[in-house]
């Protein structure tokens, strides 16, 4: 599908967006919105379940009226009492005065922008509400320190009733670490261009760098470079990640209908890191673990039903390469299976496969 958008989103046009969202109605028209704002994109939604918390909490009486910003009022607080921590916490406790807390879930925004796997644009949003969290202070545990009546870790964790719902919900760029809206495929150009740029930059150091082995005649001197011949021709995973995902039996398939990116792009001591996590949209329900009496034909018939739960043909593989829902182990087993000819894939899947026993990788 070819797409030629009139507009490409970016940051402050897309907050105006969701600025202008009424929480009432914030879920339903939140695509439509984003739509009319940035014509000939086709948006699609996907929420994960990874509750946060926001460090901004708000001081209020019962009856909803908003008293103040909980870490400005409480010191003010405290300064009253010269500095007494007992003395506040005894004065307070006997207050009606309850504190709130915004609570979030992310949400992922999707758009093709060409017929690649890797062609479209996501938008990282969190999706918050606040909520009532509890009494000003805990009335049956005396705070210690200044920092837990400033930043108090004992309100409630479970999930939020709506009676105790007071604003949102609303939805918010996450700007983390850069990647809160980016083009994947130029995310991906950019990645294979900072890692080349970096390993050029050690290539004087490199070429000069030998490794002394120790012999039974002696010792020998070999060159770094002699060693470890392909180092400047090394492809970061996320480059590897989505080429696997065009070489196999997933590539009919979107990478944004089965996964999300936590994505990167930032200065760190003066060295620019770029990059994502894939974070699956719909997980199985359990993990594929490799045990030692587990056989490659089982193996064959675990992945087969991952397949099937996650709706995507060679689903597993990728799975396997965050790591956490199916062990790199089962990978090695199934590659190993595959060159003694005891199991088979198609070819495209065992080509891919292959390729990753013989230099792994993982997030």
């Amino acid at each position: 599908m070819n797409v030629t958008p009139l507009r490409l989103p970016d940051a402050a046009s897309i907050e105006a967006v969701l600025a202008a969202l009424d929480p009432a109605s914030a879920d339903a028209d939140l695509i439509p919105a984003l739509a009319a704002a940035f014509p000939g994109f086709e948006f699609g939604l996907a929420h994960v379940d990874d509750a946060y918390w926001r460090d901004t909490r708000t001081v209020i009486r019962p009856d909803g009226t908003r008293v103040g910003e909980l870490r400005r009022w409480m010191s003010a607080e405290l300064a009253k009492d010269s500095g007494e921590i007992r003395a506040l916490w005894t004065r307070l406790k006997e207050t009606d005065l309850e504190i709130t807390e915004w609570r979030g879930t992310s949400a992922f925004v999707f758009a093709p922008t060409g017929p690649g796997v890797a062609d479209y644009v996501q938008i990282a949003l969190g999706r918050e509400v606040e909520g009532r969290a509890g009494p000003i202070v805990n009335p049956d545990y005396r705070p210690w320190g200044e920092e837990e009546l400033l930043d108090p870790g004992w309100p409630r964790r479970d999930p939020l009733p709506e009676t105790d719902r007071l604003a949102g919900p609303v939805y918010r760029l996450l700007d983390r670490a850069g990647g809160a809206f980016i083009h994947v495929r130029s995310l991906l150009d950019r990645c294979g261009r900072v890692e080349r740029d970096k390993r050029e930059a050690k290539r004087p150091e490199l070429e000069r760098r030998v490794l002394r082995e120790v012999e039974p005649h002696g010792t020998r001197d070999t060159p770094f470079l002699e060693l470890v011949p392909d180092y400047f021709d090394v492809v970061p995973r996320e480059l590897r990640f989505v080429r696997d995902w065009e070489d196999s039996s997933a590539k009919p398939q979107r990478v944004y209908a089965h996964w999300a990116l936590d994505a990167r792009d930032y200065i760190y001591k003066d060295e620019r890191e770029v990059g994502f996590i894939p974070r699956p949209l719909r997980p199985p329900q359990e993990r594929l673990l490799m045990t030692p009496e587990t056989s490659v034909h089982l193996l064959m018939d675990r992945i087969e039903a991952v397949d099937r739960e996650v709706g995507l043909p060679f689903g597993w593989f990728f799975l396997m390469t965050h790591g956490h829902w199916v062990e790199p182990d089962v990978g090695l087993a199934i590659a190993e299976g595959l060159k003694t000819q005891r199991v088979r894939l198609p070819d495209p899947d065992a080509r891919v496969l292959l390729r990753w026993a013989d230099r792994t990788y993982g997030f």
